[in-house]
């Protein structure tokens, strides 16, 4: 499939245009840098293993997932103003297990994100009351020692009131999966057993974290695992017919177990996080990749603000 990006104003230079990426370092930090890779600041320290993140510029916050220790059911979700103040924890420990990648979405007013060990997709307002579990893909010791069920990345799309998620897989293991289902549970139904779930993507090494383009109806995500098809960004059809195999176009190459990715679809570039401590720049369809940091630490999850 062919993708074309509209840009207002003309094709935005990834040197000079405007916005803000707040980086995650699983050792402990939150810092942010301009686009360029200049002015980097640390704004949040003394994290539990922050895996997602997300920024609200309109209220000027940011939100975080701290994953804890992943065998103690200790996760938590945070949220600062964007210079790292008035530091709250608005989901508390035990209410998610290890929470990976987080949204704002912002029609509803609602976070979105995936439980790992806890096999839930699951959401609350943003204050962090409300809590809801979306779907649940098992439950208890036994079936949280089978990667395949773990939930990782994920996306909404608030338009046609749907959810997408990944489920990795263990490592280097080509059993990782993208799936999509209606946000609202069936009549009846509950988030384990609901059977409104489509499997878009299989086989696939290690998908981690997602990006929607609503406006060109296509799907991002980074990939863990070995190469070719690993260690990758990827792009597909949100919409390819269902008698239609899914195929993906393989965007950029060679992460260091690429994790975090962030769009900036008017400036037509994509932000990416690898665990080896490097962030790169390109532009939608891969090309004029750049690297704006590197041996940062092990970095994470990645968030673009205008």
């Amino acid at each position: 499939m062919r993708y074309t990006t509209t840009r207002p104003g003309g094709q935005a230079d990834n040197r000079t245009a405007p916005g803000r990426l707040f980086v995650l370092d699983l050792c402990g930090r939150i810092f942010s840098l301009n686009p360029d890779g200049s002015d980097q600041q640390v704004i949040v320290t003394e994290c539990a293993h922050p895996d997602g993140v997300a920024v609200d510029a309109a209220t000027g916050h940011i939100y975080w997932t701290n994953m804890g220790v992943p065998s103690a059911n200790d996760g938590s979700i945070e949220r600062a103003d964007l210079d790292g103040q008035n530091r709250t924890t608005i989901v508390p420990g035990g209410s998610t297990f290890t929470p990976k990648q987080i949204l704002i979405e912002e029609q509803s007013s609602k976070l979105y994100w995936c439980d790992r060990e806890g096999m839930r997709v699951m959401r609350s307002n943003l204050d962090g009351s409300h809590i809801e579990t979306l779907v649940e893909t098992g439950r208890g010791d036994g079936d949280r020692r089978d990667e395949t069920r773990w939930c990782v990345g994920i996306a909404v799309d608030a338009e046609r009131g749907q959810i997408y998620w990944t489920q990795k897989g263990p490592s280097d293991a080509g059993k990782g999966r993208i799936f999509r289902s209606n946000v609202e549970m069936q009549d009846g139904r509950s988030a384990a057993d609901r059977t409104d779930v489509e499997v878009l993507f299989d086989g696939l090494p290690e998908p981690i974290d997602l990006e929607l383009d609503l406006s060109n109806r296509a799907l991002y995500w980074t990939d863990r695992g070995d190469p070719p098809r690993g260690n990758t960004v990827n792009r597909a059809a949100m919409d390819a017919p269902p008698e239609q195999p899914q195929t993906a176009e393989i965007l950029l190459t060679h992460l260091r177990e690429g994790i975090g990715i962030a769009l900036d679809l008017d400036g037509d570039r994509m932000f990416v996080t690898d665990l080896a401590g490097s962030v790169y720049s390109a532009r939608l369809d891969g090309s004029d990749r750049r690297t704006l940091a590197y041996a940062q630490g092990n970095l994470s999850g990645i968030a673009y603000a205008r």
